[in-house]
């Protein structure tokens, strides 16, 4: 019997499980990033705020999560 795989992500380079996150909101959320000035990208495409609930995450999507800091 072959052994289940893992359904992962890969969230700025590292690999993530699924575990339950649907969306890009879901998994914003699971990271404590939903309040921060963030941008994501999913698979070389912008995700706007306005649909981070909406946009459903897949086994193999490739997100880039950019944290705006202040400071000057």
């Amino acid at each position: 019997m072959a052994e289940a795989v893992a359904h992962t992500i890969s969230v700025n380079g590292q690999l993530e499980p699924l575990d339950g996150a649907g969306s890009v909101g879901d998994l914003l959320d699971r990271m404590s990033l939903r309040e921060k000035r963030i941008a994501v990208e999913r698979n070389g495409e912008i995700v706007p705020r306005s649909v981070f609930d909406q946009t459903a995450l897949a086994p193999g999507d490739r997100l880039e999560i950019v944290i705006a800091v202040g400071g000057g």
